[in-house]
C-alpha cells in the first residue's frame, strides 16, 4: 500500500500542529481511516494520507462528528469517488460508439 519513498511525518508533530491529541489519531488507525507506520518505535503518517487527514480532522473539528460518523462519511465519500470514476469510463464508452 505505501510507497517505500514516500515521505512520513511524524505523527506526534502533526498532533502538535493541529492541536490535537495523538489518541484522536490512534482511534483513527483502530478504524481504519489512517495508516500509522512504525520507525525505530515513533509512529510516522505516511504522506499521501495527509489531505484525506486533514479532511477528517477539519470534519471533527467544525461539525463535531465522532469517529463513528467519520467513518460513514470517509467511506461514503471513497463510494462517491469511485462510481465517478465508473461512469467517466461508462461515458467514454458511450462516446466511442455513438461516433
Amino acid at each position: 500500500m505505501n510507497n517505500p519513498k514516500e515521505e512520513l511525518v511524524l505523527a506526534t508533530m502533526f498532533c502538535q500542529h493541529y492541536q490535537i491529541e495523538y489518541s484522536f489519531i490512534s482511534s483513527l488507525e483502530e478504524s481504519g481511516l489512517v495508516e500509522l507506520i512504525i520507525v525505530n518505535d515513533q509512529q510516522f503518517i505516511p504522506s499521501g494520507q495527509l489531505q484525506q487527514l486533514e479532511k477528517i480532522i477539519r470534519l471533527h473539528q467544525e461539525l463535531d462528528i465522532n469517529i463513528y460518523g467519520l467513518e460513514v462519511i470517509v467511506h461514503m465519500l471513497q463510494r462517491m469517488e469511485q462510481m465517478q470514476q465508473e461512469l467517466s469510463v461508462l461515458k467514454s464508452r458511450l462516446s466511442f460508439y455513438e461516433e
